[in-house]
């Protein structure tokens, strides 16, 4: 690794940001530990500190895993991708609740910016959109397996009136419910968009 990358990599560590998470492991050499670039251990000193592209490479140098942010736990991302599995969990067991930002990040006793934040960053969209793509699937899958009314549907869904969800549902797939409903079962669904 050049000098240049080197102290990006470093800064990322002292300042604790997720830039490099999954990327880079740092091996601190005078403990023999293995840390997350996010770690909230103390800051080794850049003279100490190795960096490696994998886990893997690390523990072959014979690093062991630090038992503070567990670097051998769910994945590249551990922390930040537990967090997102957390939010989507709780979305897909209460979309058809009124679901905000706020509500979500008290669930996890976490501010909704950092919420927002780390599901932006793991996921690619925000836990409103999620909340979105949960809602227009089951919503989708009622209208085709169900007899229930459009009020209905969309009252299990997570809409209060029939001409709210219908027009949701058609922002969404360009066509009303009733139309989905009655034919229109070629129409892509949101998840594929």
């Amino acid at each position: 690794m050049d000098q240049k990358l080197f102290d990006l990599v470093y800064e990322s560590v002292v300042k604790r940001e997720p830039t490099y998470e999954g990327v880079y492991y740092t091996g601190v050499r005078t403990t023999k530990i293995v840390c997350r670039p996010t770690c909230r251990a103390r800051t080794p000193h850049a003279t100490n500190v190795t960096f490696y592209h994998s886990l893997e490479a690390a523990l072959r140098a014979g690093f062991r895993p630090c038992k503070r942010c567990k670097p051998e736990a769910n994945g590249a991302l551990r922390p930040d991708a537990a967090l997102a599995a957390q939010v989507d969990a709780m979305i897909e067991d209460r979309y058809n609740e009124k679901l905000t930002l706020a509500t979500l990040a008290a669930s996890l006793a976490i501010s909704p910016y950092h919420l927002q934040r780390i599901y932006k960053q793991v996921t690619g969209h925000s836990p409103a959109e999620q909340t979105e793509r949960v809602r227009l699937k089951h919503a989708q899958r009622r209208l085709l397996e169900s007899d229930a009314t459009i009020a209905e549907i969309g009252m299990s869904v997570g809409y209060n009136g029939p001409s709210h969800f219908t027009t949701w549902f058609g922002r969404r797939m360009g066509i009303s419910p009733t139309e989905y409903r009655n034919g229109a079962r070629g129409v892509d669904s949101y998840d594929s968009q």
